[in-house]
């Protein structure tokens, strides 16, 4: 498979590139600056420039041309602003998920975020992530032309991976490695029937590949 990935340097981005690129996939990886390039290079993974801030649909499209499935692991990340919560966790995805309708890429996984809700009340930047998470999760949840699914992890820790997890429509809330969400995510990417699935995941007792397999077609 080629599989592209918004938000290609972040923590479970690069994760997840290492992985899918050991099992042989051809992965891309989108980033906003081109000194990143090298840490995508040396995860396997082909390293695109683009700044999904400023970028029209058409340009992104052009980046996922190809591809067989697109993962949204984009975040304006920890100590940004409100206004980047929605220009990047709101405005990113959608423009990716515009991008992916545009190019024919139907396999869609999107990384969000437990709590994620348009409707989060307060006004701290934290409660504006959550709303702009829940924002493009509505989004992506509207269209008929993707198979997406959504992906919901507790509180992420850089624990090394147990490969055991919990995923479930509803988990409670929990915390689990980056290691086990990259994990998660490339069975997902995998596994089509999990369309239409907005899942959480915490750290469990079930192998990956059984508790994505256990909640697929569900």
């Amino acid at each position: 498979m080629r599989i592209v990935i918004a938000g290609g340097h972040g923590q479970i981005a690069l994760r997840l590139e290492r992985l899918l690129a050991a099992r042989g996939d051809e992965v891309a990886g989108v980033i906003r600056r081109a000194e990143q390039a090298d840490d995508l290079r040396e995860a396997g993974a082909e390293p695109l420039v683009c700044d999904l801030e400023s970028a029209s649909v058409e340009e992104v499209a052009e980046l996922l041309e190809g591809a067989d499935a697109a993962v949204f692991a984009a975040g304006a990340g920890p100590g940004s602003t409100a206004g980047r919560k929605d220009t990047v966790d709101r405005g990113a995805a959608v423009l990716f998920a515009d991008a992916a309708e545009r190019a024919g890429v139907r396999r869609y996984v999107v990384v969000s975020s437990m709590g994620a809700d348009p409707a989060h009340q307060g006004d701290e930047v934290f409660d504006a992530y959550l709303r702009a998470k829940g924002e493009a999760d509505v989004s992506v949840r509207a269209r008929s032309g993707l198979d997406w699914t959504i992906l919901r992890p507790g509180m992420l820790t850089d624990d090394a991976g147990t490969g055991l997890v919990r995923l479930e429509a509803s988990t409670g809330r929990g915390p689990v490695p980056r290691d086990d969400v990259a994990a998660v995510l490339a069975e997902l990417v995998d596994t089509p029937a999990t369309a239409g699935l907005t899942l959480e995941l915490i750290s469990g007792s079930a192998p990956v590949m059984v508790a994505v397999k256990s909640i697929a077609g569900n």
